[in-house]
């Protein structure tokens, strides 16, 4: 079988210096002589985000007691909503919890092996690791998703928890090469993270009791979500609201929807009196 009809006249190579090797795979001739006529070649340059659904935003603060986490319900995949309620905190163990940012299916199975090993290393050595080695347990694992990061497929998570030590709730940040980084008060990550922390910057108080701080997450997701389109707001007509943890002495508590819905309902009520959120003291 002849194949000149692909190739212009002053681009024909002789086949023996396109397959030294003889070979009757066709498909093998055109990876070496014009790989962009192979189907796959038009994916090669597909940004990531087009491929996997994209998990955003997480948000955290510390408080008087203890330490809350929220997230958004909603996952993208390009200029698509890939899922309106995606959960994206989780409990990882009694005294903390994980959120996940950036390549969707990646991050959960990430947190469910982070959970394993968790409580792997508690059956094996009899005690649980401390705030500090769970953080940096956590590092590894991202680290070890490096290769695929370069590719695009990159995991974020935002790790909170009570430090039974020195009795105070902590945040931990990453980033996409396993960096480790704790974080003072607030922080956020995700595409709507800059907004989210905007707000933090002026909504957070140190003496915030957990239900205040609860409120400030979710007045943060609603500010990302006014300024990221990848960023869920709260959906009335499906009932789908922020998922939202606590952290505090007696251990991780998922608050129940009626909760958050509650609190949520007041926040959006409050917008709809001054829809740029509340005001800031001087």
């Amino acid at each position: 079988m002849t194949t000149d009809f692909l190739l212009p006249q002053t681009q024909r190579t002789p086949l023996g210096e396109l397959l030294p090797e003889r070979t009757s795979s066709f498909t093998e001739f055109l990876a070496r002589s014009q790989p962009g006529l192979l189907p796959a070649a038009g994916r090669a340059n597909v940004p990531a985000q087009e491929l996997s659904p994209q998990a955003t935003t997480i948000v955290a603060v510390t408080t008087a007691t203890g330490v809350v986490l929220a997230g958004d319900r909603r996952a993208t995949m390009g200029s698509m909503i890939a899922q309106r309620d995606i959960h994206k905190v989780f409990a990882a163990d009694e005294y903390s919890a994980i959120g996940i940012a950036g390549s969707a299916g990646l991050a959960v199975d990430l947190v469910k092996l982070f959970r394993v090993e968790l409580e792997h290393y508690e059956k094996i050595e009899g005690s649980p690791l401390s705030l500090d080695g769970k953080a940096n347990r956590l590092a590894a694992m991202i680290r070890g998703n490096l290769g695929l990061a370069l590719q695009g497929f990159v995991v974020i998570p935002l790790f909170v928890g009570w430090d039974t030590e020195i009795s105070c709730g902590r945040i931990f940040s990453y980033d996409a090469t396993g960096g480790c980084y704790e974080e003072t008060g607030y922080h956020s990550v995700g595409s709507g993270s800059l907004f989210a922390r905007g707000a933090l910057k002026k909504l957070y108080r140190p003496d915030f009791t957990m239900t205040k701080g609860v409120t400030a997450c979710i007045q943060a997701l609603f500010d990302a979500a006014d300024d990221d389109s990848a960023t869920g707001g709260p959906d009335l007509a499906r009932q789908i609201f922020p998922v939202v943890i606590t952290v505090d002495a007696q251990g991780v508590d998922v608050l129940a929807e009626a909760d958050v819905a509650k609190i949520t309902n007041q926040v959006v009520a409050s917008r709809q009196r001054r829809p740029g959120g509340p005001e800031a003291k001087l």
